[in-house]
């Protein structure tokens, strides 16, 4: 069976970091495209950071750029998503995601990801 099972989330102060895990497990994702996205009740899944498929190329949403950091370690079958200086706005359930097959134009649409993950809750208070 596939999983991805994220953990990580919390509550933070504004300006804190955390750093979300997400553990896969049923296959092998080394070659996969992975990515993190996050959603607030009420709006659409959004975009937040991606590798795409096994190379080191990574992608951000401008909104994160500079502050969030993708990264994955294959031997333990793990992406991460380091998150430093925290706003307010950057609250939300954090998604991660994978898909063997997607192109580099659609890394950012959800609706391209085959597997996911179930949510870890992210908040930022002021």
């Amino acid at each position: 069976q596939v999983r991805l099972v994220e953990s990580g989330g919390g509550l933070v102060q504004v300006g804190g970091s955390l750093r979300l895990s997400c553990a896969t497990s049923g296959r092998t994702f080394t070659r996969d495209t992975m990515a993190w996205f996050r959603q607030v009740p009420g709006k659409e899944r959004e975009f937040v950071a991606a590798k795409f498929r096994g190379s080191s190329s990574t992608h951000y949403a401008d909104s994160v750029k500079g502050r969030f950091t993708i990264s994955r370690d294959n031997a333990k079958n793990t992406m991460y998503l380091q998150m430093d200086s925290l706003k307010p706005e950057d609250t939300a359930v954090y998604y991660c995601a994978a898909d063997s097959s997607l192109s580099l134009s659609s890394l950012r649409n959800p609706q391209q990801y085959d597997y996911w993950g179930q949510g870890t809750q992210v908040t930022v208070s002021s």
